[in-house]
């Protein structure tokens, strides 16, 4: 397995060199990458040969099939990747007959839950290895590493592609929809990690995992698939004739929501690296952006009542509304020369659109209000935004059912493994 763990190291070497020149649309973080793991040595003592064979051959499986994923995607001389839309759907499959196989480990009484080492690293830091015996930090890794090629591939989708006619390259209606169903799935993975799988660790574990596999990380990848859902649903709102003014600003306010949490996640979980600090500033750059829209059409929608002093709040609204168009282009520029280097992604959906409408409408209702509402009085502080229930939610993540057959086979190994250990001690 060794020459699969340095073909993915070439690959990552030559893809951090590519990184620096493309643009990001999804932020991926470092994907956790398996390395050889030794089950014969962690089920020394047990008849358990034919049950080492298969599970060994399951994860082999499971490293060849990212291996596979990772030459996939272009080269620094390449523009474009060869993309293999099997290789997730393969990836799920291996899983699903890996994971009952691995969660045999921890339903029988946890006597062989950390029997065995399990070693991956991430491809940020290949030298440093994290071994952790315990099935748990296994399958909480393996969601991870779902998760993190799930956003790859929306990354890819949401990035535009050039026509076979020759014009401008763009993101198709198919491409965003398929990303968001890509969004939807992974946040369900992640849901899965942080609900299901983290409670069952014992506290000693969860102080062993590596930075990209605490809780607060989970949770605001999480609700930056949500948030990245919101606002190709609001692109699709603003070019649709029909959507109202509530609609969009609705979504807006939703998508605020979603990214304050992701803030308020990243916060928690302390990620001091390059690029920990690269995912709090895409975060804060997406949250200005979504407060921009937000601001902007709760403003439009003040503008059209007739409530005192309404006209003055729906200009401080707007004018909020631009100032927070300028603070998310800034930390984009922030974030996008922040290593790794990543290049400035041309405008797309709902931002192409209020990028122009928002400063044009502040200057028209400023000169609007001074020459027909000049009498009314503007508030000290911007209105706050209405607060609505997220209505967005993952789509749910189940892990599969534990297979009978391995359970019953570990059961017979487990107590194998019993009675060697007391005739080894006795």
């Amino acid at each position: 397995m060794g020459c699969l763990l340095s073909l993915i190291q070439d690959y990552w070497e030559t893809n951090q060199c590519q990184g620096q020149e493309g643009a990001m649309f999804a932020f991926v973080p470092g994907m956790r990458i398996p390395t050889e793991v030794f089950f014969a040595k962690g089920l020394k003592g047990t008849d358990a040969s034919e049950f080492t064979e298969r599970i060994s051959t399951l994860r082999n499986r499971i490293e060849m099939i990212v291996t596979r994923r990772c030459l996939s995607l272009p080269s620094p001389k390449e523009k474009t990747a060869t993309h293999d839309g099997l290789t997730l759907s393969e990836l799920h499959q291996a899983l699903e007959e890996y994971f009952p196989v691995l969660l045999s480990l921890t339903k029988t009484g946890n006597h062989l839950i950390d029997a065995v080492e399990f070693a991956w690293t991430n491809q940020d830091d290949k030298e440093q290895e994290t071994i952790i015996a315990s099935t748990l930090y296994e399958l909480l890794s393996m969601l991870h590493m779902m998760a993190i090629l799930g956003l790859s591939e929306a990354n890819m989708l949401l990035t535009p592609k050039a026509p076979a006619d020759g014009y401008e390259p763009k993101i198709t209606d198919e491409s965003k929809l398929a990303a968001i169903e890509t969004f939807l799935k992974l946040s369900g993975i992640l849901e899965c990690a942080k609900n299901t799988v983290m409670p069952q660790m014992p506290e000693e574990i969860k102080r062993m995992l590596p930075a990209d596999l605490k809780e607060g990380v989970l949770c605001a990848l999480s609700r930056q698939a949500l948030g990245q859902v919101i606002e190709i649903q609001l692109g699709f709102a603003i070019d649709d004739l029909k959507a109202t003014l509530a609609v969009k600003r609705r979504l807006s306010c939703e998508q605020v929501k979603c990214w304050k949490e992701a803030q308020e996640s990243i916060k928690t979980a302390r990620v001091e690296s390059e690029l920990g600090e690269k995912q709090a500033l895409f975060i804060n750059w997406k949250l200005a952006e979504a407060k921009a829209a937000a601001y902007y059409y709760h403003g439009l929608i003040l503008d059209e009542r007739s409530e005192e002093n309404t006209h003055a709040k729906a200009l401080v609204c707007i004018e909020a509304a631009n100032g927070f168009l300028k603070e998310s282009q800034r930390i984009c520029t922030d974030f996008c020369t922040t290593p790794p280097r990543t290049s400035m992604p041309p405008l797309w959906g709902a931002m192409k659109y209020l990028t122009e409408k928002i400063p044009k409408d502040a200057v028209s209702k400023a000169r609007i209000k001074r020459d027909f509402y000049y009498n009314e009085k503007s508030p000290e502080i911007v209105p706050d935004l209405p607060d609505f229930p997220l209505a967005l939610q993952p789509e749910i993540y189940e892990l599969p059912n534990t297979d009978a057959l391995w359970r019953m086979d570990t059961v017979l190994r487990c107590q194998a493994m019993q009675v060697h250990n007391g005739q080894s001690s006795g």
